[in-house]
């Protein structure tokens, strides 16, 4: 059966449809390069300019001033170090947490198969067609008085951690790996006395290291790039994460200095990305592969 395609094996075939089909593939790539990494090229390269230069009209492509000390104003000035400890420190916590919970609930899902697993399975599911914005003020008001407990989390980072938690996206990625992992493989492990949380550790966890990873990383860039929620729950300036801190910081300050912050901020998330980009395509994937 032969593939069909915008494109004809026959018009490739000739000279003049080979070169207009390379001048279109190049144009549409440029294009994307462009819409993508523009921004991106335009933080990174203000944050050596100076003031004068960042503000200009029409605005220069390449630096025509060059500051490298702006960045490290910008770590003394702002502070980046407390802001990017206090960072890790909530991203980090909320991948423990998520590991634990959103597996064992993903297991229990796919393994132990509950009543009414798949009803309850759907209900999380439809909580992704809610946007985040509606949940904000329900989510604020638990956070300021918990019920039963009667604690107010703000300035802690359980304000960070307990939303953070019950994270539908990922606990579907990690059944729909889970549900991949053949069921004769389990089966002998009960048949030799395994119980279920025997068989989590010391079968599923280890197979299912590529879909752990990429767990961990959409949960550590989750944390990081959220802005609306850790400003309504750190007031604290002595707490705040990246994002807000900086944001709070920034009157007075000139902006390539904050440009040079924020491209700071930015960069930690951008090498997590570019190290385990394979990681990531090959833990998504990985969930539709049987056997």
């Amino acid at each position: 059966m032969s593939t069909r395609t915008l494109i004809s094996p026959a018009v490739l075939a000739r000279p003049r449809g080979r070169a207009l089909y390379r001048i279109v593939l190049a144009a549409v790539i440029l294009l994307f390069t462009l819409v993508f990494l523009g921004p991106l090229y335009w933080l990174m390269s203000s944050g050596f300019k100076d003031a004068q230069e960042v503000i200009q009209t029409p605005p220069t492509l390449v630096p025509g001033s060059f500051e490298p000390e702006n960045h490290s104003r910008a770590w003394e000035v702002m502070d980046l170090s407390t802001l990017l400890f206090n960072t890790l420190y909530y991203a980090f916590g909320a991948l423990a947490f998520q590991l634990v919970l959103d597996v064992a609930a993903a297991y229990s899902l796919s393994k132990l198969r509950p009543v009414l697993g798949k009803a309850i399975l759907g209900m999380m599911l439809a909580t992704l067609m809610i946007p985040a914005t509606v949940l904000v003020v329900p989510q604020y008001l638990t956070v300021l008085d918990v019920p039963i407990v009667e604690r107010n989390l703000l300035n802690t980072p359980w304000a960070i951690w307990l939303p953070s938690v019950t994270n539908a996206f990922n606990i579907f990625l990690l059944k729909r790996f889970f549900d991949s992992i053949p069921k004769e493989l389990l089966d002998a492990a009960s048949m030799d006395g395994a119980s279920s949380l025997r068989i989590l550790w010391s079968i599923v966890l280890p197979i299912s290291r590529p879909i752990l990873g990429v767990v961990s990383i959409f949960a550590v860039v989750g944390v990081w790039k959220d802005f609306l929620w850790p400003m309504l729950t750190l007031p604290d300036p002595s707490k705040q994460t990246l994002n807000v801190g900086i944001y709070s910081l920034s009157n007075g300050v000139p902006v390539n200095v904050l440009i040079a912050a924020l491209t700071i901020a930015s960069l930690p998330t951008l090498i997590i990305f570019l190290i385990f980009q394979r990681n990531i395509m090959s833990g998504l994937t990985a969930g539709g592969l049987k056997g």
